[in-house]
């Protein structure tokens, strides 16, 4: 239609060609009328998808993949949006006196999300060297008094082994009734030594709150351009008695924060008492492990060991099959397929996004 009435101009001047003066006008005349083409909105919205024309109204971003295209033009562009989720898993392989795997390949795994194969593995390595977001939690309630100083010195040995300067970063959180940040994120050994040093003994113990809080308000907001390992060293006895917060929402909000939790028990028993069990309870759905160190002495073993692990693991990314953006929580099951004797050691799942 647009092309007819340029025609339609021109037979209108044709007779007036014998004069200059005319010929001006037509050309007057084709400038108007490809102007005005120009300034239609929706068809400016299709040759110049990133240019707002003046004749244009300012678009809103938040329904810019809804713009209607025009019944004049005789081909509209339609715009399809997909949702793709790829999900990650950090793992550990280990034998049965529980060594290391070092050498696994992708052929060997068995991945099984909310029951069904992925779709597609993009992505399987060894992963020794992503940097590390680590927070360390100390429960400064006074169930733990009698070993304090020997686990604030265990500690910070284990944070100036693990903490790369410009690479790595770490945090000190210690918990009684509430929590506090005694070093906020940074990759200051000195930093970190006088955070850990800061720490007093009294009150009673907001466990599930400390976690909680450190996996949401710390690990999760704390923005990176690349991809790192997000952990929790837990170090405390596991009677919680002052936490609004429960162990299921701990162990969600740690699965959704994508974080590791490693549990240092405090206790002095000899036996795996009911703290114990919460302990092992954090480190198991998260995909880390548990130290019941019944010895002073192996506080510092412990934390050598999680080093260890933290430089010994694998990261996987697929693609999961029949997924839905429906919030609910989707379980994982790795395992090594062709070596039973092998130990996979992950998160127990994740929880879906909510479609936008």
């Amino acid at each position: 239609m647009r092309n007819k009435a340029i025609i339609d101009a021109l037979m209108r001047l044709l007779p007036g060609l014998r004069s200059n003066v005319f010929v001006g006008e037509l050309v007057l005349a084709l400038g108007a009328l490809l102007l005005a083409q120009t300034a239609t909105p929706a068809t400016a919205a299709v040759s110049q998808p990133n240019t707002a024309s003046s004749a244009a109204p300012a678009a809103d971003p938040k329904s810019a993949d809804a713009k209607q295209a025009d019944p004049n033009d005789d081909d509209p562009v339609a715009t399809i949006k997909t949702q793709v989720r790829e999900v990650n898993v950090i793992f550990t392989v280990t034998d049965k006196h529980g060594r290391f795997k070092k050498d696994l390949k992708q052929e060997d795994l068995h991945i099984l999300d909310d029951g069904k194969a992925p779709e597609q593995i993009r992505d399987f390595r060894a992963e020794t060297d992503l940097p590390l977001r680590v927070g360390l939690l100390v429960d400064a309630s006074n169930s733990i008094r009698d070993r304090f100083r020997f686990e604030q010195d265990a500690a910070i040995e284990f944070l100036n082994q693990i903490v790369r300067p410009k690479f790595d970063k770490a945090f000190v959180l210690g918990f009684d009734t509430t929590a506090e940040v005694t070093a906020d994120f940074t990759d200051s050994s000195e930093q970190l030594s006088r955070g850990v040093r800061m720490l007093r003994p009294g009150g009673g113990t907001a466990l599930f709150d400390a976690v909680y809080y450190a996996c949401r308000d710390k690990l999760m907001k704390q923005k990176d351009r690349s991809t790192v390992r997000r952990a929790i060293i837990l170090v405390s006895d596991g009677d919680d008695n002052q936490s609004h917060s429960t162990l299921s929402e701990a162990i969600e909000m740690a699965q959704r924060a994508e974080v590791i939790i490693y549990t240092i028990s405090t206790s002095t028993s000899n036996t795996e008492d009911r703290g114990d069990k919460v302990l092992r309870k954090l480190s198991e759905n998260t995909g880390g492990r548990a130290f019941s160190p019944f010895k002073i002495q192996d506080v510092s073993d412990a934390f050598r060991e999680i080093q260890d692990e933290l430089r010994s693991q694998y990261a996987v990314a697929y693609k999961p099959a029949d997924f839905r953006a429906d919030g609910h929580f989707r379980p994982i099951q790795i395992t090594a397929e062709n070596n039973k004797k092998l130990f996979v050691r992950a998160r127990r799942g994740y929880y879906a996004p909510m479609q936008q």
